[in-house]
């Protein structure tokens, strides 16, 4: 089996009796023992229970169960909380975390007979755009060990773009599965908010945080969307929806197309020629595939920055506030009162950009500023929703790219936080309005890989998955690996 087999390919092999999940799964930890080192996409690796539950899937297999999952091996972002397993969500605040229960992903995946190899890197508490963020240290990008991978799924991406895994779990707040995904060559799809349960998921904020799947292809994407998705009455923002389709497509894979399809291109998003040739390149395959290309209008677009960063930030001030040396996490050594106790720990758990964020947040939620800024960034947000609203009455989807740019030099934007938050500046629209994003390999710029994001209404999460499998089956940028000529 090759390092870069796809879900789809190794279920098919141990359908057949090719190998064994022990085996497969052997093979795996054997790559990241040889080839991490030099990326830094694992935070923990567990062969032990990784070989013990391959054993069980392999036994489930010869006992009759044949769904196309059990077996497999891939990685959780280590955000989700994992039963007896350390969790940091890539902080030094939760360096010693030893989670007491599974996410409700983490048991999803185990009930579907997947095997987890080990969690990856990220950055801390989920907030940054270049896995550098992170108490365990950078991510490299596999394409070039020099540059970011993004973030701040960036470990589950790069593990997944240097053939270690073949998927794994991520989060997007305002675009960590997609713009890694797009600067390492993946595949990655943001549900629409409530498709996948946010219980156990350690969280940055709240009303935007999504769990979904980091793959090679769109076909590996939505076998794991199936296992991932489905109603949880523990988490209150789930919703109840009719996955059944997902479960179909699991079994039987994409469907084509039935008809062409409407594609909308927001003017705003195209006002730049810089690293637009990959994106004009798939734009004219869409047309070659039948497809009817529309202009169309996002005027509120430029909002979507300062409106995102205003309420990411207010709501991880109040969640990080758990964060307190008390309950669980770092605790600061010899503390002198309770007073000392909460200020120590948590100057000593959290790193820079998670106190500016913090700072951000408690300020724009105190007394005198809650009106002028949060109240404000809400308006504005609804109004955000409501320009895809429109954009949907006239078209099927939408098409934009994933990041501004490729991967950027490691260090390149560290001091300058703003031009950091612009890289993304095409992913946050959607993750204010809640809709499901997908991005895809679509070529190349400057040598490193290029998406382009595929935006759909809320829960029509198959049309990207359909178009994607379309455009795949014509195209071959997803089967590109670090080392190929672009």
């Amino acid at each position: 089996m090759s390092e870069f087999s796809s879900l789809r390919e190794m279920s098919t092999g141990l359908a057949k009796g090719d190998f064994s999940s022990v085996e497969l799964t052997q093979e795996h930890l054997s790559r990241i023992q040889k080839a991490d080192p030099a990326i830094n996409s694992f935070i923990t690796v567990n062969p032990e229970n990784a070989l013990a539950h391959a054993a069980q899937a392999d036994q489930q297999r010869a006992a009759g169960d044949q769904r196309p999952t059990v077996g497999l091996p891939f990685a959780h972002k280590d955000i989700f909380c994992t039963n007896g397993v350390l969790t940091t969500a890539g902080s030094k605040m939760l360096s010693n975390f030893i989670a007491p229960y599974d996410a409700t992903v983490v048991t999803k995946m185990a009930e579907a007979g997947m095997v987890s190899v080990g969690k990856t890197n990220m950055d801390e508490f989920a907030m940054g755009s270049s896995n550098e963020n992170s108490f365990f240290g950078p991510v490299s990008n596999p394409w070039n060990t020099d540059c970011v991978p993004g973030g701040s799924s960036g470990g589950s991406a790069a593990a997944v773009a240097a053939g270690l895994v073949a998927a794994a779990t991520g989060t997007d707040t305002g675009g960590s599965i997609r713009q890694p995904a797009a600067l390492c060559g993946i595949t990655g799809l943001k549900p629409t908010y409530g498709r996948v349960s946010r219980y156990g998921m350690i969280a940055f904020a709240s009303s935007l945080d999504q769990a979904g799947p980091m793959t090679r292809d769109a076909e590996d994407a939505a076998l794991m969307l199936s296992v991932m998705a489905g109603f949880d009455h523990r988490d209150s923002t789930s919703a109840q929806r009719d996955d059944s389709w997902l479960a179909e497509l699991a079994v039987k894979g994409i469907p084509e197309l039935d008809q062409p399809l409407t594609i909308g291109l927001p003017d705003e998003y195209f006002r730049t020629s810089e690293h637009m040739d990959a994106l004009e390149m798939a734009k004219a395959e869409l047309q070659t595939l039948g497809h009817t290309l529309k202009s169309v209008s996002l005027p509120h677009t430029e909002s979507a920055i300062p409106v995102y960063y205003v309420l990411a930030s207010a709501e991880a001030s109040t969640n990080l506030s758990r964060y307190d040396g008390v309950r669980f996490g770092h605790r600061c050594e010899n503390p002198q009162s309770l007073q000392d106790l909460y200020e120590r720990s948590r100057e000593e758990g959290f790193g820079q950009e998670v106190k500016r964020r913090i700072l951000t947040g408690t300020y724009t939620l105190s007394v005198g500023y809650f009106d002028a800024y949060y109240l404000k960034a809400q308006k504005i947000r609804r109004l955000i929703a409501q320009d895809f609203t429109d954009a949907f009455a006239e078209v099927d989807l939408v098409l934009a790219p994933t990041a501004p740019t490729p991967a950027f030099k490691k260090n390149q934007l560290t001091d300058d936080p703003v031009a950091m938050y612009q890289q993304d500046l095409y992913t946050v629209p959607t993750s204010l309005a809640g809709l499901p994003a997908m991005s895809v390999p679509c070529g190349f710029s400057q040598g490193l890989p290029m998406g382009m994001q595929l935006i759909a209404p809320a829960f029509r999460e198959d049309l990207p998955l359909m178009l994607a499998a379309q455009f795949q089956r014509h195209t071959d940028w997803h089967r590109r690996r670090p080392g190929d000529a672009s």
